[in-house]
């Protein structure tokens, strides 16, 4: 029995509770969730027990598809006479709770923390994305697991995405797009726009908290991307601020106005080390309605060009459903390797990914080096849009280009050698 303490009680650890109930229904019975740990011990408790205690914070979106619009999860839901541990302090939860592993989904700045602590103690861990406020941070931490020996990972759910596996298969050897070729992903003023503070956790928009659109939607993007394509050669990019001020809405009425100097939205172009190429972009601003691109990410291969669920092979007169012809097609051991136990939830599939991890004696899918790597990416578009030149993802690695990331290091105590 794997036995899990959770750092961070926010609104988006309902769609996390959600995940594990559907572990739980498909039968996986391995884990249960001992420890909540929040700055206030209210909000801990509020996810405890169905019908008691204080309430849940109000969801902070509305749009069908968000996990920040899941409705109320309870523990007691999935996991009825579990004795669960509330604590207000992380330090003390990760050394003295009833635990083996921990998830994190905490402020980006607080990652490297509870990671060195809970590799200190032998717990194994899943880490909410972005894995860490720098790659200075990310790296420290990915070394420290290695030197503990223990699981570590991600919290990365766009890998385990119905789209994404289907993306992958048809972009594979066997599959019918052929090898891949050129993509273009984005969107603008889809969510938070066009000023408001996204999901109303202010630090989001401050640059010394590794805050901004590239860093939060980035490492989504570049995951998928390499997934399909492998590693990533390198970045050109630029960000604006484009919305200097922000907002709560509450009643139709804009409060609690906050200055921003972290990114709002930002354009970049990339190569693949196979030669492909493509753009990628985002914005929490746009006045008026939002942009997307296609029917959704728009894919090219030697084949054919997929966009969303459409996929229209060379010499066809209309397109087809890529979920369809995955369904054809695809071999079964690779739906059950994709699906197991019949899953589809992308959130609890990544938690099944790290448990099954922990029980194997491995790293997960989306290991703590996979999500360093996507980081990296991230951080390239905000680097590169700094130097006023393309950067590479090797460079981003090494830290032989940090400008961007100076300042944030050396407030947060991560400069080896200030300058």
């Amino acid at each position: 029995m794997i036995r899990i303490g959770i750092v961070g009680c926010g609104r988006i650890l309902a769609a996390h509770l959600q995940g594990y109930r559907l572990l739980r229904e498909a039968g996986i019975n391995n884990f249960e969730i001992t420890a909540l740990c929040a700055r206030k011990a209210e909000d801990a408790q509020s996810y405890v027990q169905r019908g008691e205690g204080p309430p849940q914070r109000k969801a902070v979106s509305d749009m069908p598809g968000d996990p920040l619009a899941i409705d109320d999860e309870y523990l007691s839901d999935f996991q009825a006479g579990v004795e669960v541990e509330v604590f207000t302090d992380y330090e003390e939860m990760i050394s003295k709770g009833n635990i083996d592993a921990v998830n994190d989904f905490t402020i980006h700045s607080l990652h490297h923390k509870i990671a060195s602590l809970c590799f200190q103690h032998g717990k194994h861990l899943l880490s909410q994305k972005p894995l860490a406020i720098t790659i200075q941070a990310a790296r420290q931490m990915c070394e420290q697991a290695d030197q503990a020996g223990v699981t570590f990972g991600v919290f990365e759910n766009v890998r385990f995405s119905a789209s994404t596996r289907h993306l992958h298969w048809a972009f594979s050897p066997d599959g019918p797009a052929g090898d891949f070729q050129m993509a273009l992903l984005g969107n603008i003023g889809t969510w938070w726009a066009p000023d408001l503070i996204v999901a109303e956790t202010p630090w989001r928009h401050e640059l010394i908290q590794a805050g901004g659109i590239a860093l939060d939607l980035g490492p989504h993007m570049f995951n998928l991307i390499r997934h399909i394509s492998g590693d990533i050669k390198d970045v050109s990019a630029r960000t604006e601020v484009v919305e200097p001020t922000r907002y709560i809405l509450r009643d139709g009425q804009r409060i609690e106005p906050i200055d921003c100097d972290a990114d709002d939205t930002f354009y970049a172009s990339f190569a693949t080390e196979s030669g492909a190429s493509g753009t990628v972009f985002g914005g929490w601003s746009g006045h008026g309605t939002n942009t997307v691109v296609g029917d959704g990410p728009i894919f090219y291969g030697s084949k054919g060009r997929i966009s969303g669920d459409h996929i229209h092979l060379d010499g066809q007169s209309c397109a087809q459903s890529l979920s369809d012809l995955y369904q054809k097609r695809a071999p079964a051991e690779l739906t059950e390797k994709y699906f197991p136990h019949g899953l589809d939830d992308d959130f609890a599939l990544n938690q099944y990914d790290w448990l099954q991890a922990i029980h194997e004696k491995r790293q997960p899918e989306t290991s703590g080096h996979e999500g360093l790597i996507d980081l990296a990416c991230a951080y390239a578009i905000v680097e590169s849009a700094k130097a006023g030149r393309t950067v590479t993802i090797e460079e981003i690695l090494s830290g032989d280009l940090r400008d961007y990331q100076r300042p944030i290091d050396q407030h947060h105590g991560l400069l080896e050698h200030p300058q």
